[in-house]
Order: structure tokens, then sequence, then C-alpha cells
């Protein structure tokens, strides 16, 4: 039957409680994270993973929240670094940076950083500082955490330069002073307009490299990476409970990643070209998840559910606008946005009726679009969602208490 597990997979999952069900039925359903969650841990005990957790061999831990609420997981240590350290070492444009033992250096969501910081007070067996330290936020030897900020755009000129300090330190220790550039596109875009705002770029190392794997990155946002960087830009697909699944290459075509998982797409409605991913993977062994709904979004070359032919990520399942003719995605007004106002920031469409919408957004260079493009923006807008549009520029979009950027909200 369509994605069910191979008896390989069959064996490696036989003792885990929560599966006994579907082993019983022969028939394993899709996983939902509040099935993760129910009768947690118990549902996920076996010998093996009780001896684990005695030796240290498997960990508790919290997702960071950014995209759901916060899940209680097992893993083995540093299972998501490692995720990340084997794909970056095999990327094929970014070996390199990786083999010449460059630094991470990782600009994203202050939870990160405070996650970050609490691992490493806890293995030192201290209580974590209530304002991290450089030296409090080094994940490991190789990576460092900077942002200690939860809304990007207010950053003020000596958290820049202390940024800008730390990177340097990190890249000091490489024989070509060489670091790699681990982001949130849209944290990297606001440090390149503080760096431009303050004449800062003689202070600014370019990195060998640049990943952008925390959320969503806008088109504009990439094209604005890229203008700034000489180097490979490259977008990674993953999450905390599944470890990483796609990567692009320089040129922004997707490569499956998926040592120890499936992948079947799924229409979200009926006739629907936008797909969800159900993954299976037994790349963690201690919490396999088989079937499980990870709640993101794709949209393939053809249309197709072909996990092999993925064109773009566009956005989580919960966020989708339904329309009579199926639903829109952060991915296809993002494109919408991308193809007529490369000067658009940050963006939010806000639902302000039954049939009526306003797009607020922001810009790179701070001053509101011309009356043309804003009215050919606002047509397309509405022929995209099916309500009429007006745009209001803004000079800040507060980010969410996530760290993120919510793409659309309803204005009640």
């Amino acid at each position: 039957m369509d994605g069910q597990p191979t008896a390989e997979v069959i064996e490696q999952i036989r003792d885990i409680p929560l599966y006994r069900a579907s082993l019983a039925k022969g028939y394993f359903p899709v996983l939902d994270k509040p099935d993760i969650a129910r009768g947690f841990p118990e549902n996920w005990m076996t010998p093996r993973l009780a001896a684990a957790l005695e030796a240290g061999e498997a960990e508790y831990v919290l997702s960071t929240g950014t995209n759901h609420a916060r899940m209680q997981l097992i893993r083995p240590p540093y299972f998501l670094l490692h995720s990340y350290y084997r794909l970056w070492s095999e990327h094929p444009d970014i070996a390199g940076t990786w083999e010449s033992g460059c630094r991470r250096v990782s600009l994203t969501t202050v939870l990160a950083t405070e996650h970050v910081a609490r691992v490493g007070a806890a293995r030192r067996g201290v209580p974590p500082a209530q304002v991290p330290s450089f030296e409090d936020r080094w994940l490991d030897d190789r990576t460092c955490y900077l942002n200690l900020r939860l809304d990007p755009a207010g950053w003020e000129r000596d958290e820049v330069v202390r940024m800008l300090r730390e990177i340097e330190a990190a890249r000091a220790s490489h024989p070509q002073g060489a670091y790699h550039l681990d982001c949130s596109g849209y944290h990297l875009a606001h440090l390149l307009r503080k760096v431009g705002e303050w004449g800062l770029w003689d202070d600014f190392p370019p990195p060998a490299s640049i990943i952008h794997a925390y959320e969503y990155t806008p088109v504009n946002v990439r094209r604005f990476l890229a203008q700034h960087f000489d180097c490979p830009v490259i977008d990674l697909f993953g999450s905390t409970e599944l470890g990483y699944l796609y990567f692009s290459d320089r040129r922004g075509g997707y490569r499956p990643y998926l040592d120890g998982m499936s992948v079947e797409l799924h229409p979200v409605a009926p006739e629907s070209t936008i797909h969800e991913l159900i993954v299976s993977s037994v790349r963690n062994p201690f919490m396999p998840l088989i079937r499980y709904r990870s709640g993101d979004c794709v949209r393939t070359l053809d249309g197709t559910p072909d996990p092999d032919r993925i064109a773009q990520f566009c956005g989580r399942r919960k966020e989708l606008l339904p329309m009579r003719n199926g639903p829109v995605a952060q991915g296809d007004l993002d494109r919408c946005i991308g193809e007529l106002s490369p000067d658009v920031f940050v963006y939010q469409l806000q639902l302000t009726g039954p049939t009526e919408a306003l797009l607020a957004y922001t810009t790179f260079h701070g001053t509101p679009l011309g009356a043309a493009e804003s009215a050919a923006l606002a047509d397309a807008v509405g022929a995209l969602t099916g309500r009429r549009c007006r745009l209001v520029h803004h000079a800040h979009i507060p980010i969410g208490k996530s760290g993120k950027y919510a793409w659309l909200v309803d204005a009640d």
C-alpha cells in the first residue's frame, strides 16, 4: 500500500508501543503531532531506549517551538547538529568550507540562541546566564550563535558592532580567514541593512558560504542576499524532529537528502497542486516517525506528487488561505510579490473582511513603492486571493514571538 513501511523499517519499530496497533492491523495511518505527544514517553519506551537514556546515549529535548507548540522529543545528543554537519560536508557547492575547517556562525532567532545557551549551561552544571556571553553561545567548538534580540529590526548600532566583532573572532581562527554563515534569511537581510545604514562594511568580513535554514526565505530576500555576497547561498529544509530532508544547490534547484527516510506528497485539497509532506524516518533510532505529517507544504515542477520534483517549499499547511478554487500558500503570494516588486522586504497579508485584504509591507530602501507599482501589486494580490486588496507601507512590521514573521493574519 502507498506509503506503508518496508519490512526492514517494521523490524526497527516492532518494539515501540506507539506502533503496536498499526502492526496488528498491518496498516500505518498518517501520524500527527498530537499522536507523538500522547502518552509520552511511555508510548516510545523500549528496553533499548531505557538503556540508552541511562547511558546518556539518548536525551530528552524540547523542540524550539518556532513553528508549532513545543514538543518533547527523545534523540541522540547533537542529533540535529550532526545531521547538519554531515550535509554541509557532502554538499556539492560548500563541502570545501567544511573540509577547510571553517567555523559556523549562526544568525537566527533569539529562541535558538537561548536554546544553545541552556544546553551549554546544563552541560557545565550551572544555571543559564540572563544575557549569555559570547563564550556561553558556542554549541560546540565549531558553532556559535550571535543574536540576542527578538526583533532584528530593533538591533542598535552597538549590537551590530558586537555581532561583527564576534564574526571576526570566529573567522580569525581559520588559516585563510574563512567562515561559514548559517542564518535565517530575514535576519541576515536586516543585518545587511544595518551595516549599510551605519557604514560598517569594512567590519563585515564576507563569508565563504551561506546556508539559510530556519524559515521560509522570500524570493526578494534571497535576491537581496545574492546581490551582496559572492559565495554559494544555499537553502536547507528540515525540522527539529526529523533533521534535514532537502537542500538547494547554488542555482536554486532542490535535491533530496533522505538517508534513513522516505517522503510521500499528499494534495492538501482535491485537485490542488500544493502538497503536504508525509515523512517516514528511522534516522533518529529512538523516535522513528512513520508516516509523520510534518505540516510543511511544497509545489513540484509539474504539479504531480513526486518527491524528487520539488520546486518550492511554499509554507505551512496551517497557514494556507482557503479559496473557492483551492488554497493559496505563502509561496504563491511571495512569487506574486517577487515578480512585480523586488523592493518589498517584509510583508503581511491582513484579512480585513470577507472580501477585503490589506497588504502591509516594508521595503529594503525604506520608502514606499511608487503609485503605478503599488496599483499593479494590489491588482495582482487581489486576483490571487479573490479579495479587494490595498497596500500600506510601514517603516516596521513586528516579528512574531517565535522570532519568525507571520505572512497571513486575520485583522479581527
